[in-house]
């Protein structure tokens, strides 16, 4: 596929974003920074929050490219999970705490997020969970619509900021303690020699 200007420019404005944070960048610092002039800026964003908002949407088809390639090549539904822990562990390490405390000043972008979480991460972790108890490698004894909803508001207890202050925790750390143990206690046996590998990398 054919990378386009806007491509390039909103994963350049991520990169950019996720590592200075939001809030503090005007539009001119912004435009310096992508080498555009302020009419091109006008000419494909209405504004920040709408330059903001089709960053996410762009990282989130970013995401769903790499699950469907990810999925491609594994087929195992504890090495899909895990798998998919290890990208967020990966992406999470490169973000800025700043960056998510300024994301929730933009409602829509933030909204869109919390979107992409209810209609295509749960019902993705939803449908590997039930895959782990069909090949018995999690325990078939587990609500799998509630162990869903818990990994899921994990997430929410992850970046707040109150419970884990990014001064003194590293959020990638943190998502790693949450997520890699909890999925750790949900194996069975057969679970646990499957993603042996997994966990002794991770």
């Amino acid at each position: 596929m054919n990378k386009t200007l806007r491509d390039t420019l909103l994963e350049e404005a991520y990169q950019l974003f996720i590592t200075q944070g939001i809030s503090a960048l005007s539009v001119e610092q912004i435009t310096t920074s992508l080498d555009i002039s302020p009419s091109t800026f006008r000419e494909m964003f209405r504004d920040k929050a709408d330059l903001v908002l089709q960053t996410v949407e762009h990282d989130i088809e970013r995401q769903r490219q790499e699950h469907t390639e990810l999925y491609a090549q594994v087929q195992n539904p504890i090495h899909r999970l895990l798998s998919l822990l290890e990208i967020g562990i990966r992406d999470l390490r490169k973000v800025s705490p700043q960056y998510i405390i300024d994301m929730q000043q933009f409602p829509e972008a933030w909204n869109r997020g919390l979107q992409h979480m209810n209609d295509y991460s749960y019902p993705q972790l939803h449908n590997l969970l039930n895959e782990g108890v069909l090949h018995k490698m999690i325990r078939a004894d587990i609500n799998i619509g509630l162990v869903t909803k818990i990994i899921m508001e994990m997430f929410n207890l992850m970046i707040n900021e109150n419970i884990f202050p990014p001064s003194r925790y590293s959020l990638a750390e943190v998502y790693r303690s949450i997520y890699l143990y909890y999925i750790r206690g949900l194996c069975t046996d057969e679970g646990m020699q499957a993603a042996a590998a997994h966990f002794a990398r991770m």
